[in-house]
Order: C-alpha cells, then sequence, then structure tokens
C-alpha cells in the first residue's frame, strides 16, 4: 500500500524585488520537496494573500531546467556549450582569472555586479565583503530606487511613512505610480477594505489602463512623465478653494507662501494641456483629496522610470503636505520604509574594508562600462573580469545592443551564479548553480511594509546547488581575501546583525517569526518634525544635498525646478519618433523572473505592444500583426495589440521577456536609454521615444519569425 505524504506547513518569506516581501506558509513534502505556497495570515499586512506567481512556486524550484552543477564554457559565447566540471576546477579558474586581471590591470579591473534577485541581506550583499577586502570597483545600484527615492526623501528627509496598514482606515487611497495588481497585491488588499467598510474612494493614477486603474473608483490615465504638472494643479485648487491647512503648513513645512504664489499659474487648464486629463478631472480629484483629510498617497516605483521622475515624486509627496494628511490615521505619503530598520550591516558588507577612494561604476551604464566609455570607467582601468550574482543584465539592463557588445568581449572574463542558463549566463565563461530561497538561510525586510523576518532553509538543493555565501567565502580562501564574515554561517552573521541592530537574536527572531518594526503613529506621520534638521517638510529641497546614497550631482541638476512643477526633459516625441514608449510591469513576470515557467509564459502568451486602435488605423496596423519599434538605440520587433486603455501617441510593452522571445535576439531594453537623470542618476525605463510601422513580410524577416507565430 502506498503511503500518503506527510506534508508540513512550514514559515518563510517571499524573496523577491517586490515592497511585500510577502511572509509564507509553505507545503512541504516529506522534507524533500514542496507544494502549494500559501500567504501567512499572521502576519497582518500579508493577511494570508500573495501573488499567483509565487503561490505556485514549486514550478519554479523543481523546474527541469535548474542549472545543477559548474560548467565551463566551450564553444562562443552566447552559443550555450558548456562542459560539466568540479566546484573546485569552477572556483580555481574564477580565481585565477581575477587574480590575472589584479595583476596586470589593478584590482579595480575585477568588478562584482549584482542586485535583487534575492532581497535577502546575507545572500544579496555578501557580495560586497569581497568587493572591498580585495578593492575590486564599487557598485552605484541605480537600476531601480534611486529617483524613486529621492524625489520621496526630498520632502520628508527620510525614507519612512505612515503605516501602509492605515490604508485600510483612510477615507481615500490614491494608488500613484504603481499597478499593485501585478506588482505588489497586498497594496489591494488594505485598499479594498477601507473601500468596503469605510467607503473609501479608490483612485488610481497611471500611464495606461491596468489591471489597478480598472479596479479603481477613480482612474486618471495621464501622459508618462505628466505627473509633477497634475500635482501642482491639485496644489493650486487646494490652495484656491480653501482646502489647504494653514496652521499645518505654517507649522511643519518650509515655504508655503512661496509654494502658493508659485503655482497660481499652475492651474487646471494648464495641466489638462500637459496632462492629457479634462479640467473637470482634476478639479473632481483634487476635491476630493481636500475634502477627505484622511487620504493615504501611495506611491509607486513608476516615478523612478522617467527622467523628470525625481521632480514628480516630489510634487506629489507634497499634496499630503498642503492638505495636512499627515495628522490623521489612514492619512499622508507613503513609499517605502526603508529607514526604520537602523540596520548594521557592517559585517554582512565588510565595511571595515570599504575604501572611498575607488571608484563606484554605475549599475546602469554597463553597457557603457564594459564597451570602453572613459567617462562611464571614471577614466580608470577597463574591466577585465567579473562575478555576477542575482541578475541578469543581458536582459533587463538599458542599451542592450552595447551590453551584449561588452559581454561578447574576447578579453572579458564572466562567471555568473545563478538558478536557470538565462541570457546573461549565455555569455559567461563559468556557470555556477545557485540556490533559492528555500534552500538556505537569509533574513529579509519589507519595504511596503514594517515586517522583517527570518527566511529558514526547508530544503536541499538539487544537485550540487551552492549559496551566494558558500560561493563568496569559497572564492575569498583562493583569493587571499581575509574576514570574519567569510569564515562564519549565515545563521551566525544574522544573529550578530540582529544584535548589533538593536533588534535581539536570531533565537528571539525564530521564535517571533516576524517583527513589526512600526515606529509610532507620531513619529511615522512626522509629528515631532521631519527628517531635517528643522524638522519641515521641504517644498523646495536642495537637490545635491537630498539625503539619499548617491554619487555625487549628477545629469542637469542645476536646471531642476526649485518649487514642485511639471520639468520637461522627458523624451518627447519627435516627428522622426512620434510615440512613447513605456515598458510596464507584466503580471507573471517579475523583471526576468519566472518567464522560465510554464504557467507565467502561458499567462503572458508572447512578447506585444499595446497601441491605441486610431494610432494603429493610420498606419495600416492590425490585431496582432508584427510590428518595428525603433528608435536611436536600435530596433524591436513585436507583436501589436490594439487597446484603448492607451492614450494616442503611447505605447505599452509589458516586459521583460527574454530576447529570445524577439526576432533577431532583441528584447525590448535595446530601446531604453542610460543616460544619467538629475540629480543622482537612475534608469528611465518608461522615458523612450520610438518610431512603430508594421513589419512588411519576406526575406530575412520571414526566416527570422518562423519559430515566432
Amino acid at each position: 500500500m502506498n503511503q500518503a505524504p506527510r506534508i508540513d506547513r512550514r514559515t518563510s518569506v517571499c524573496p523577491h524585488d517586490c515592497p511585500s516581501s510577502c511572509s509564507l506558509d509553505v507545503e512541504v513534502i516529506d522534507g524533500r520537496s514542496i507544494g502549494r505556497v500559501h500567504g501567512a495570515k499572521t502576519n497582518s499586512y500579508t493577511a494570508g494573500v500573495i501573488c499567483a506567481k509565487v503561490a505556485r512556486y514549486a514550478e519554479r524550484i523543481h523546474h527541469p531546467d535548474r542549472l545543477q552543477y559548474p560548467l565551463r564554457r566551450t564553444g562562443p559565447k552566447g552559443s550555450g556549450q558548456f562542459e560539466r566540471i568540479s566546484w573546485d576546477e569552477a572556483l580555481d579558474i574564477v580565481a585565477n582569472r581575477f587574480l590575472a586581471a589584479e595583476r596586470d590591470f589593478g584590482a579595480q579591473s575585477v568588478w562584482p555586479y549584482y542586485y535583487a534577485g534575492t532581497m535577502g541581506f546575507v545572500m544579496r550583499d555578501g557580495i560586497n565583503r569581497l568587493r572591498h577586502v580585495k578593492k575590486y570597483s564599487g557598485q552605484y545600484s541605480t537600476i531601480c530606487t534611486t529617483m524613486a527615492w529621492t524625489g520621496y526623501i526630498a520632502g520628508t528627509g527620510k525614507l519612512a511613512g505612515p503605516d501602509p496598514r492605515e490604508m485600510a482606515v483612510s477615507d481615500c487611497v490614491v494608488i500613484w505610480g504603481t499597478n499593485p495588481v501585478h506588482t505588489q497585491v497586498n497594496v489591494m488588499t488594505h485598499a479594498m477594505r477601507a473601500r468596503k467598510e469605510r467607503g473609501a474612494k479608490i483612485v488610481a493614477i497611471d500611464i495606461y489602463m491596468n489591471a489597478t486603474m480598472k479596479q479603481a473608483d477613480m482612474a486618471l490615465l495621464v501622459k508618462p512623465g505628466t505627473d509633477g504638472a497634475l500635482a501642482c494643479a491639485v496644489m493650486h485648487v487646494l490652495f484656491r478653494d480653501g482646502y489647504a491647512d494653514w496652521d499645518y503648513l505654517e507649522r511643519y513645512t518650509d515655504h508655503p507662501r512661496e509654494l502658493e504664489e508659485h503655482l497660481k499659474s499652475r492651474d487646471p487648464v494648464w495641466a489638462a494641456a500637459i496632462t492629457g486629463l479634462s479640467v473637470e478631472e482634476i478639479e473632481t480629484f483634487a476635491k476630493l483629496v481636500g475634502e477627505r483629510k484622511r487620504t493615504y498617497f501611495r506611491l509607486g516605483y513608476g516615478f523612478g522610470r522617467q527622467r523628470n521622475g525625481v521632480v514628480n515624486m516630489h510634487a506629489a509627496a507634497s499634496i499630503a503636505a498642503v492638505t495636512g494628511a499627515w495628522k490623521y490615521e489612514g492619512g499622508g505619503a507613503f513609499h517605502n520604509n526603508g529607514a526604520i530598520y537602523h540596520w548594521n550591516k557592517a559585517l554582512i558588507e565588510g565595511h571595515d574594508a570599504i575604501d572611498p577612494t575607488i571608484r563606484r561604476l554605475d549599475q546602469s551604464q554597463i553597457g557603457r562600462v564594459l564597451t570602453g566609455d572613459a567617462t562611464a570607467l571614471f577614466n580608470g582601468p577597463p574591466v577585465k573580469a567579473m562575478l555576477i550574482q542575482n541578475t541578469n543584465p543581458v536582459s533587463v539592463a538599458p542599451e542592450q545592443e552595447l551590453v551584449k557588445s561588452g559581454f561578447l568581449r574576447d578579453d572579458l572574463f564572466v562567471c555568473v551564479h545563478e538558478q536557470f542558463m538565462t541570457e546573461t549566463a549565455l555569455m559567461a565563461d563559468i556557470v555556477l548553480p545557485a540556490t533559492m530561497f528555500m534552500e538556505h538561510d537569509d533574513f529579509y525586510q519589507g519595504g511596503g511594509h514594517q515586517y522583517f523576518q527570518l527566511g529558514p532553509k526547508l530544503i536541499d538543493p538539487p544537485g550540487e546547488c551552492r549559496s551566494n555565501h558558500e560561493v563568496i567565502r569559497d572564492l575569498a580562501k583562493r583569493l587571499g581575501a581575509q574576514h570574519r564574515g567569510f569564515e562564519m554561517a549565515p545563521r551566525q552573521i544574522i544573529d550578530w546583525t540582529l544584535q548589533n541592530s538593536g533588534w535581539g537574536t536570531l533565537e528571539n527572531l525564530e521564535r517571533q517569526i516576524h517583527v513589526d518594526a512600526q515606529p509610532s503613529f507620531e513619529e511615522a506621520h512626522y509629528l515631532n518634525g521631519f527628517g531635517y534638521p528643522d524638522g519641515k517638510f521641504r517644498f523646495k529641497p536642495d537637490w545635491t544635498k537630498v539625503p539619499n546614497k548617491n554619487n555625487g550631482p549628477m545629469g542637469p541638476w542645476a536646471k531642476m525646478p526649485s518649487l514642485p512643477d511639471h520639468w520637461p526633459v522627458i523624451e518627447e516625441a519627435t516627428e522622426d519618433y512620434p510615440f512613447r514608449l513605456a515598458t510596464s510591469p507584466a503580471r507573471n513576470f517579475l523583471n526576468s523572473t519566472f518567464n522560465e515557467t510554464p504557467t507565467s509564459q502561458a499567462k503572458e502568451g508572447r512578447p506585444e505592444v499595446m497601441i491605441h486602435p486610431d494610432d494603429a488605423e493610420a498606419l495600416a496596423i492590425a490585431d496582432g500583426d508584427w510590428v518595428k519599434l525603433q528608435n536611436q538605440r536600435g530596433e524591436v520587433f513585436s507583436r501589436a495589440r490594439l487597446f484603448d486603455g492607451v492614450r494616442r501617441g503611447v505605447v505599452i510593452a509589458e516586459s521583460i521577456w527574454p530576447n529570445a522571445a524577439h526576432p533577431f535576439g532583441r528584447g525590448i531594453n535595446t530601446l531604453t536609454g542610460a543616460d544619467q537623470p538629475a540629480p543622482y542618476g537612475g534608469a528611465a525605463f518608461h522615458d523612450n521615444r520610438v518610431a512603430v510601422n508594421k513589419q512588411a513580410p519576406g526575406g530575412e524577416w520571414e526566416a527570422a519569425t518562423s519559430a515566432k507565430a
């Protein structure tokens, strides 16, 4: 008789690059595999709800295509020709190539490159310990958060805000610059509760009629990069019609009278011409947030995808200061809670070994770095060797033609530590198999809420997979890098970090499972003062001194407006490139993660670009036709999807499909730029002008698309 499998429910936490960092209940089957993944009801933010792609995580962790053994390239870069080798042989090769690069070109010719494929502190950030001890080139991480964080902190002085669970007690929830139905479903959990229990209104502001916009009571469809104009017109109405809270403004803000005067010319008529909204829509929205003081502005990362995103984020956050919404439970503006945890990551990252004179190469400009751009290299040595963990730049980095050219260099040695044979791994000389989050110990914080939690090892990894920490430790031995962090197990590092950050011990964390780090109401709502020395919210920030990590002022920072405004530095459409392209997040992918799983692939279907039916008709494009998107950076081919939920002149490509899913292997980031927006850089993925034309059949085109019907 077959014995029924033993199913245990174990706690964990989602490691992926998402503000929700959901607490999980995982079905562990016979101690060897996982089944269904559930949201943990004991976490009051997750509240038992997780996204569908994580719920079916068994499909990913037990995928037959997972990397399981070290590989050495035997054919040309990108050919997929590899042979299996031992771990010792692989690590010896990597160490010897790093030492050779260091000997011939200096330590800064080695560039460890990583990002947020896991948000676990030990596995994500431990690469920096090796970097600092060996004096390798630094990394200025700009690809995601830089602009959004800078814009928010410009006003508040600190990356923190009102408890996100307060959305459930709001009278109005404004979801702006994010599509949480796709990217952080828990926002909708709490917003929907407010609507059900309090009759709250949900307002969504975005550049296309996505799934969140369709669930809103008021959906404001703005042209890309015009959010600042909307915010200014709203504040104009608030001042004009007596909704401004002058007692609050005089006590908690820096230049309210100057702001009021500045905004007199930024009325709804002015904003309507810029945003594409009607005057009535702007007036109605302004009246709603003026009358409903318990308005919670949930501001997302979409702001940080436009070249004027810092200014737009700051302008949107300023509305809550004009109304005094910060005073109320369920009111204020929130983006991320990163500052509440006060982590001491000295051991994880090896802070005692940091040399501040070493260059920090811009992560987003990897294409320019690898193709020898002297400015991107700070006029220093070329990058000759790389270790890549937790990211897939050959798919996700901007300026893809440069990125691929750089990785194809014969004189560049690349080691990629990965879970699947990604397009970056295909370019590697050595590929190492990596564990997934249920196969190692780590700990995590929520950016979109206030919990931190242990993610313990639940099952053994397949084959010979090793964790990031193990790879860094074993390379350090071969490279002669010495630091106590290399000698410690992940659980020891976690325990030290908790204790030295004021959060108790690992034993305590294991007992509590997840810890609520939310500050008091007064602190979270800045009723004791904002994060600047004078305690004032900054309507008029010094853009070169916003307290966010940076590499110094860059981009056209000297031309940034001193007060909230519409700043027209976006890639405006031109006669040659009459459309504006945004590469918005797909529901079933997370950047390039999950695009290897069959269910996510099936649900997304194929690469498509949404275009308004009237624009399509003018170009003789029918639904499903192949179209060519082109700009000064290159050209991409995709299917057309006629969709009246975009404005005319705007096209949307929900991403990121692998480059290989597109004809000629050119993915959507062929079209995105890596120029550095003001004031601290970033990556403006949703800010691209393009031409769109129907692709005629025949010739080379037929061969390139025959397998992509």
